[in-house]
């Protein structure tokens, strides 16, 4: 068994916002499940860090999340990312028995010895007052799961959505969290096309951090 990552799908099997217009998401579902099978087997995990629909509505994301469940292997780890409105409560997103498909939030997921844990994460990038709240209740919300990892044992390894450094920008907050239980590994996604060469790769506060964004790996999870 082994534990893969990747971020940003963008699916819109279930709406109209077809990803084939960007340079380099051409046909992207098709080459994603064909990479994703060719190196994910039914006995690994895969977390994918956010971004995952297009979709409003958790009718509209249906198509995108039974893809998920149904025509990619192994099991599914999924956390909320900027784009995903189709979140909803824990209790109406495992109300579907989706078979492979877990929701991370608030709490942490064991995977041989990897306890994986993490929160979509912020940028204070707009109304200062709505950014403190938000940042706030992100810090919150990973600590929470990073609580539930070390419980677990085995190494603490971190998943967010946003980057949590990204060139001049570094969010404190989430950092002290991560620092605070010793984790030394985060992965992030939300990065596209040009940003990706502001992206932070390799150690920074004695943490690893590595870009998962599909159109960055290649459309092909990363072994973790």
């Amino acid at each position: 068994m082994s534990l893969y990552a990747i971020a940003d799908l963008h699916l819109s099997m279930g709406c109209l916002k077809p990803m084939d217009i960007f340079k380099g998401w051409e046909n992207h579902a098709g080459r994603l499940r064909e990479n994703w099978n060719r190196i994910v087997s039914n006995s690994d995990t895969v977390v994918i860090a956010g971004d995952i629909s297009w979709g409003m509505s958790l009718e509209e994301a249906l198509p995108d999340l039974k893809f998920i469940d149904s025509e990619l292997n192994g099991k599914k780890i999924i956390i909320k990312g900027n784009h995903d409105y189709w979140w909803s409560t824990l209790a109406k997103l495992n109300a579907y028995n989706f078979n492979n498909i877990s929701f991370l939030h608030r709490n942490a997921f064991l995977v041989e010895n990897i306890a994986v844990c993490g929160t979509r994460g912020w940028f204070n990038e707009d109304d200062q007052k709505r950014s403190e709240k938000l940042q706030k209740r992100e810090e919150q919300r990973l600590e929470s799961s990073v609580k539930c990892a070390v419980e677990y044992g085995g190494e603490v390894v971190a998943f967010l959505h946003y980057p949590p450094i990204f060139g001049g920008f570094e969010n404190y907050g989430l950092i002290d969290v991560l620092q605070k239980y010793g984790v030394k590994r985060c992965y992030y996604g939300h990065l596209h096309g040009t940003a990706h060469k502001s992206a932070v790769l390799g150690m920074r506060y004695g943490i690893e951090f590595a870009l998962i964004s599909a159109d960055f790996v290649g459309f092909a999870p990363v072994r973790i």
